[in-house]
C-alpha cells in the first residue's frame, strides 16, 4: 500500500497544540509532519524532509532552490501569515509550485501588538516591573500617547489597522505609504509624509512594510539621526527593515528614546548589543500569532492547500503567482 502523501506544518510553535483547522488535511487522507524541534527547520532539514511532500503550512524556514529541487512532488506552499522573504517565489513558479498567502488573518494581531508596544514604551512599563521587583520605589512622569504623533510606514491592512487604534487615543497619526490610497487617508485623518518628513516628526515610528531590496536597512544611521532624541521605534515587520547596529548605538548615545523590537534581521536574537539597553523591549517573533489569528491563518492555510492541490485558485489575491497552476505537470 502506498504511503499517504504528506503536508509539513513547519511552524514549530503550533506543534503539539490543537488544530480543528488541520483536521480537512487529514480527512482528505494526508499525513501531517510536525515541526517538533522548537525552532524553525534549516535547509537541510527541509532538503531531508521533502520527499513525498505535496504541500507545506510555511513558517519562517527557507523555501530556496535548493529545497525546491528536492521536492518534485511538491504543489503549494502556504504562508502561515504574510510575509514570504524566506520563500524564493521566482524559484517555485518555474517549478510549478503555488505561493499561497494567509492576507487578512492576522493584522489585528499584530496592530495590537504594535501598539501594546508602544504604551509599555510610553508608560515605562518594563523599567518600572523591574524598580518594584528590586525594591525600588520610583515615582517619576513618563512620556504620553494621548497628543504624541504617531508614525506609520505601510499602510497597508496592519498599517491601517494601527492607525484605528491609535485614533482612539486621541494621537495624531502621519503615514508614508507609496501607494497610499488618498481617499482613505482624508477620511481617516491620516497626514501623508515622506519617509525622512515622517522620522523627523513622529514621536512613535512603526514600520509595516514588507522586506525586499528596496526596504533592506530602510531605517539606517542616516534616518535615524532624523528621529527626535525621545522618539521611540517600533518593528513588528521585518528585522531586515532596521540597521540594528546603528538602532543599538543611537539608543546608547541617547539620541533616541527606545524601541520595541518584535522582529530582528537574525532569529533567534543572540550577542546583539540591544539585548544590554534597557529603553529596549524585546519580543520573539510573536506580534501575529495570538489565538484569534492562530485559528485564522490555519484556517486559510488549510483552505489554500486543499483548493490548489485541486487545481483551482482560492482567489481573493491568495496566491502569489496565480498562473503558476497552468505550469505544473
Amino acid at each position: 500500500m502506498a504511503a499517504a502523501p504528506r503536508i509539513l506544518i513547519g511552524t514549530p510553535l503550533l506543534a503539539g497544540r490543537p488544530a480543528a483547522y488541520f483536521e480537512p488535511l487529514s480527512e482528505a487522507g494526508y499525513a501531517l509532519v510536525w515541526n517538533e524541534l522548537g525552532r524553525r527547520w534549516s535547509e537541510d532539514e527541509l532538503i531531508d524532509l521533502m520527499p513525498g511532500v505535496v504541500a507545506t503550512v510555511a513558517g519562517t524556514e527557507p523555501y530556496t532552490a535548493r529545497v525546491l529541487d528536492a521536492a518534485p512532488e511538491l504543489k503549494v506552499i502556504a504562508r502561515y501569515g504574510v510575509g514570504h522573504d524566506a520563500v524564493d517565489v521566482d524559484a517555485a513558479t518555474a517549478r510549478g509550485v503555488a505561493v499561497a498567502m494567509a492576507f487578512g488573518t492576522n493584522h489585528d494581531s499584530v496592530a495590537n501588538f504594535a501598539f501594546a508596544l508602544m504604551a509599555a514604551l510610553a508608560c515605562r512599563l518594563v523599567t518600572r516591573h523591574n524598580q518594584v521587583a528590586a525594591g525600588i520605589w520610583q515615582r517619576d512622569i513618563h512620556p504620553a500617547l494621548t497628543g504624541q504623533t504617531l508614525g506609520i510606514v505601510g499602510l497597508g491592512r496592519i498599517g491601517r489597522t494601527l492607525a484605528r487604534r491609535a485614533a482612539a487615543f486621541d494621537m495624531r497619526v502621519v503615514g508614508f505609504d507609496p501607494a497610499l490610497d488618498e481617499a482613505w487617508a482624508r477620511e481617516n485623518r491620516v497626514t501623508a509624509l515622506e519617509l525622512d518628513a515622517l522620522l523627523a516628526q513622529a514621536d512613535f515610528v512603526s514600520l509595516h512594510v514588507p522586506l525586499l531590496p528596496g526596504t533592506r536597512n530602510l531605517i539606517d544611521a542616516r534616518r535615524l539621526a532624523l528621529m527626535r532624541p525621545t522618539a521611540f521605534l517600533i518593528n513588528t515587520a521585518r528585522g531586515g527593515l532596521v540597521d540594528e547596529a546603528a538602532l543599538a548605538d543611537a539608543i546608547a548615545g541617547g539620541r533616541l528614546g527606545g524601541a520595541g523590537l518584535d522582529v530582528f534581521a537574525t532569529e533567534p536574537l543572540t550577542d546583539s548589543p540591544l539585548l544590554a539597553l534597557d529603553n529596549v523591549i524585546l519580543s520573539p517573533h510573536a506580534a501575529g500569532v495570538d489565538a484569534h489569528a492562530e485559528h485564522a491563518m490555519g484556517a486559510r492555510c488549510t483552505a489554500n492547500i486543499l483548493t490548489v492541490l485541486r487545481g483551482e485558485d482560492p482567489g481573493n489575491g491568495y496566491l502569489l503567482r496565480p498562473e503558476v497552476l497552468g505550469t505544473g505537470d
